[in-house]
């Protein structure tokens, strides 16, 4: 079973060629796509007059804030207009999908973060409300294996359910990397726009899961995560993480031929 999530980069620039390459591999294997599109919720929330808005953590990495304004859009968009896009495209290249979001079946639960630590324009660091973004706390993986059984390819926006009801934005990496922790995924591959790791000009190609956590201090803000969120994966019984480049024309042989970063136990 293979769990690929797709950044919102990858899939404005590259989205044919990655469904493509997942409907190829998913008639030898069951596989799973986690997809971004922040920049598309950006597109649509400007459209919709919502200037959307970005916040920087004490460790440098930015990130959306959403508001309750901004989670309606970012809703629609996900679980809507990407989502049902790329089910779409998936039977344009003979394949089999079903969308859904990781509110549906309670797939993904999470709790709402009520105060958040900022660093603003000024370098200070100041406490805000928590919007209406989450962190995973649950995978209920039932709805997903059951879909799978089908031979369906499972597409998955990274939008959770809080236990008081709420709809939250939840990062696509850490969807992914959850649930493949919980299906006990054989890989799970992270698509992005770079080759993988790169350190002092070079690419990283393979290391064990200890290495990658004690590169982290030296890793830049955003693949930072990803590395993490790999070797944490294969610690908790992830066969193997890949993080590899996704505007490939076949995303997918990359991570089979070991074309990027490799992280095993």
């Amino acid at each position: 079973m293979l769990v690929v999530k797709a950044g919102g980069r990858t899939i404005v620039a590259n989205a044919s060629n990655i469904v493509r390459s997942v409907v190829r591999v998913s008639a030898k294997s069951p596989v799973v796509l986690v997809h971004g599109g922040g920049d598309v919720v950006t597109d649509y929330c400007r459209a919709l007059g919502i200037e959307p808005k970005f916040v920087v953590s004490p460790q440098g990495i930015r990130s959306r804030y959403t508001d309750e304004k901004e989670l309606e859009v970012y809703v629609m968009v996900m679980a809507g207009k990407i989502n049902k896009s790329l089910v779409a495209e998936a039977v344009k290249h003979g394949g089999r999908a079903v969308g859904i979001s990781g509110a549906d079946g309670n797939v993904l639960v999470a709790e709402r973060k009520k105060k958040i630590v900022v660093v603003d324009e000024r370098g200070r660091k100041r406490v805000m409300d928590g919007g209406y973004t989450g962190q995973i706390r649950e995978v209920n993986a039932e709805l997903v294996r059951g879909l799978l059984a089908q031979g369906l390819i499972v597409v998955v926006a990274p939008i959770a359910v809080s236990a008081e009801g709420e709809l939250l934005n939840v990062d696509g990496d850490q969807a992914a990397a959850y649930l493949a922790r919980a299906l006990g995924a054989d890989e799970l591959v992270l698509l992005t726009d770079v080759d993988g790791l790169i350190l002092n000009g070079a690419l990283v190609r393979r290391l064990t899961a200890d290495e990658a956590l004690s590169l982290l201090p030296s890793i830049g803000p955003g693949m930072n995560r990803k590395v993490m969120l790999a070797a944490e994966s294969v610690k908790a019984g992830v066969g193997r993480a890949v993080i590899c480049n996704g505007l490939a024309d076949d995303p997918l042989a990359l991570a089979e031929a070991e074309e990027g970063t490799v992280v095993v136990r």
